[in-house]
């Protein structure tokens, strides 16, 4: 069995961007030269998500303005901590810090209008993202 790690390093100038890293991932998986596996991407940072979606017009504002809904920016307990990054916490449990793609004939298996995002909620700093390819 073959396997590679790759990290990626985002750095947003926002604090809430949503990146696509489609490219990103396939480069890494074509690297591996694995023809049938599995890619495995996750934020390395418990404020940040990685996703999968569709990359039509106006999806991304709609997917923001949700996530603000659900967890919105206020005056959580862990602010007491001097944080105050307690809506980014939760927004990241909300679209989960990883995923696992399937890879057939080399290349990612993605339903055809799939996109793979990066989720930044707690940005204007430098994250990492693990891109893990295993297979044959």
């Amino acid at each position: 069995m073959k396997s590679l790690t790759r990290y990626k390093t985002f750095n947003t100038p926002r604090k809430r961007d949503y990146i696509n890293i489609t490219r990103e991932v396939r480069e890494v998986v074509k690297e591996s030269a694995v023809k049938e596996g599995l890619a495995f991407v996750s934020a390395m940072h418990i404020t940040a998500g990685i996703y999968v979606n569709d990359a039509e017009s106006g999806l991304i504002q709609d997917i923001d303005e949700w996530l603000e809904k659900l967890a919105p920016y206020a005056n959580y307990r862990h602010h007491r901590t001097g944080e105050t990054n307690g809506d980014a916490h939760l927004k990241s449990l909300l679209v989960h810090n990883q995923t696992i793609l399937p890879i057939t004939n080399g290349d990612l298996d993605l339903g055809p209008w799939q996109q793979v995002y990066y989720a930044e909620f707690d940005g204007c700093r430098p994250k990492r993202v693990i891109i893990k390819v295993i297979g044959e």
